[in-house]
Order: structure tokens, then sequence, then C-alpha cells
């Protein structure tokens, strides 16, 4: 009966071990995401709607400013993408650790 009492004690403490560091964990994760995500915010997000703001208000645009609103969103993307797919990543280990 001791043997049984001990196994489930250690079993137990072993479990709720398991518990406290799997949330640990998650709670690291959204920090590291939490710390990242502003400035992603700033660096990627913020010029991309400002350009929109011309087409969402009718503004005819010459063939000159398209291309270099064009430009714009490529080297944006080429620039932010290292960058999304690191939050992305970051989403994805939350969402596994919680799981």
């Amino acid at each position: 009966m001791r043997i049984v009492a001990l196994s489930l004690l250690v079993l137990w403490t072993l479990t709720l071990a398991g518990c406290q560091s799997r949330a640990a964990k998650v709670k690291q994760l959204q920090d590291q995401y939490n710390a990242e995500y502003p400035a992603y915010t700033k660096d990627c997000l913020d010029p991309e709607t400002a350009g929109s703001a011309d087409l969402l208000t009718g503004k005819k645009l010459t063939q000159e400013e398209i291309a270099a609103l064009e430009a714009n969103k490529k080297e944006q993307d080429a620039r932010c993408k290292p960058q999304a797919d690191r939050l992305a990543q970051l989403q994805k280990e939350i969402l596994a650790a919680q799981q």
C-alpha cells in the first residue's frame, strides 16, 4: 500500500511540474511575441496603410505614382517577410504549447 501511495505521489508531482513547465513556456513565448510585434507593426503595417489611404479616397494616381507604390510594396514585402514569418512561427509555437 505504501508503494502505491508513494508511486501516486511521484506521478502527481511529475504531472504538476509538467503543467507548470508548459505554462512557463507559453508565457515565455507570449512575452517574446509581445516584444517583437510592436516593431513589426511600426516598420511594416503603418506605411502600407498610409499608401492605401490615397486609393480609398478616390484620388487619381499617375502611372509614376502607381509604379512608386508598387516598388515600395515589393521592397516592404522583402523587408518585412522575415519578421512576419517569425511572428507566425511564434504563434504556432504558442498554440502548440497550449495544447
